[in-house]
């Protein structure tokens, strides 16, 4: 194996002498998180292999998920010719791209859920002591992606003046797998609460609530199943004030009985903890609904940059985070916007050009499986740079890593699996692609030189 991917990356000083097991780690870990077997077997039940004979799975998922999300292979013609290359098979451009059919939709489907399983038995993040009590911090949120108008019907937009289309692709984001747990695809103009089902899995998590989620009903669900959450309040809400936890300069004011906003802070006030009522409306059931009053705590940190204070809402007590730590949590939110990020400058999530509604779930599902892949490499290399800060090894850095190397990734795993490629291979594909597929096109050289 040429070992490029660990042993030279660039800012990453790896060990001198590195045995010959360690030199195949890479294949050795990613060929378990994605066993041929189990490829082959996925791609039996989806109805993949049965439709498509002449497939071979394991070329195939390898060459999506490395080639396509890496942009290694831009277009889906681009794709074709390397599984050409590599499966010793000649396909029409047309033929290639039947292959994006439902079957194969759900085979990467499943593909993104075994990954995230697997990289949920080995987190690699720990919490730190004063989230001690925890078993983990997730995030909810969505990104949009845009696609043709003429998929309105299908995937239609939100707020549009003229008919057009977006996915939305919604993420829960753990903290310490730090990956995907769960990821779902919709119209964009799906409600954002319907994305997150609250049940008895957010038992000891913390859930950090972005705005579009905010909603009263919401956070007492997750109380009533043992979770916890930090949400931002809304610029509108008022809730009463009805217990004091720590407050500093309120110039001795009485706080219990006033409305938020019967309350004016200033820079001084650095500490702000208390306690609130808010009123809702419970969901209804047989047509009826019924109102709830609910008790959180409500703290307020001065932001010098926006000049103002940012409020946050939480059922965590102060005995467990002070105030500055609520707020210091809840910035965790910025993980799954760096995950979006990541997704879409690196792995072309938002490069999604065909028409094609089977192609394009497709193609979502394998941006997600290279993410998948980059953080099993990435986990890899901090597993062989013991000594290193892991604050050193920032996402958006490996990323751009990981996509400089995928080329030298993708053959070392086929040539791993056994999967070789000679240049009579490279050199009939290359002769075959060449010529344009139009053969009654009208050339204006023809004629006057051959």
């Amino acid at each position: 194996m040429e070992y490029v991917i660990l042993y030279s990356i660039q800012g990453i000083s790896m060990r001198k002498g590195v045995s010959q097991i360690e030199k195949d780690i890479v294949e050795q870990e990613l060929t378990r998180m994605f066993e041929s077997k189990w490829i082959r077997d996925k791609a039996r039940e989806s109805g993949l292999i049965e439709r498509e004979r002449k497939i071979d799975p394991v070329i195939m998922f390898w060459t999506l998920a490395i080639g396509y999300g890496s942009q290694l292979y831009r277009t889906i013609v681009e794709l074709k010719r390397v599984y050409e290359v590599r499966g010793k098979v000649s396909i029409s451009d047309s033929s290639w791209h039947d292959r994006f059919t439902p079957e194969l939709v759900k085979f990467l489907r499943e593909c993104v859920i075994h990954g995230i399983e697997h990289i949920s038995e080995e987190p690699s993040r720990i919490l730190g002591d004063r989230l001690a009590s925890f078993r983990d911090v997730m995030i909810q949120d969505s990104t949009i992606i845009r696609l043709h108008k003429s998929l309105a019907d299908k995937w239609p937009a939100t707020r549009s003046r003229k008919v057009a289309a977006g996915v939305k692709v919604a993420f829960l984001t753990s903290a310490i797998a730090n990956s995907p747990k769960s990821i779902s695809i919709l119209p964009e103009n799906t409600n954002d609460v319907k994305t997150l089902k609250i049940g008895p899995w957010v038992k000891d998590i913390i859930l950090l609530i972005d705005l579009g989620f905010y909603k009263y009903q919401l956070f007492s669900r997750i109380v009533e199943n043992g979770g916890s959450f930090v949400s931002r309040l809304k610029s509108n809400a008022n809730p009463l004030i009805v217990g004091t936890n720590q407050v500093r300069n309120t110039r001795g004011v009485d706080l219990n009985g006033k409305h938020l906003k019967d309350i004016k802070l200033e820079k001084s006030d650095d500490i702000f903890d208390v306690n609130v009522e808010v009123s809702f409306d419970r969901r209804s059931y047989r047509g009826e609904s019924k109102k709830d009053n609910k008790i959180f705590r409500l703290v307020a940190i001065y932001n010098t940059e926006a000049e103002e204070h940012h409020f946050y809402l939480t059922n965590i007590s102060s005995d467990i985070l002070n105030a500055s730590e609520v707020a210091a949590v809840y910035s965790g939110r910025w993980e799954v916007e760096l995950i979006f990020k990541e997704l879409k400058s690196r792995y072309a999530l938002d490069q999604i050009t065909t028409k094609s509604p089977y192609a394009i779930e497709a193609l979502i599902w394998v941006s997600i499986l290279t993410l998948l892949v980059s953080r099993k490499l990435y986990s890899i290399v901090r597993k062989l740079n013991p000594g290193a800060k892991m604050v050193r090894f920032t996402q958006l850095r490996w990323s751009n890593i990981f996509v400089q190397n995928s080329s030298h990734l993708l053959s070392a795993i086929l040539d791993y699996l056994g999967i070789e490629h000679d240049f009579s291979t490279v050199l009939n594909v290359c002769s075959s692609e060449a010529l344009d597929p139009h053969v009654n096109r009208e050339r204006f050289r023809e004629g006057l030189w051959s």
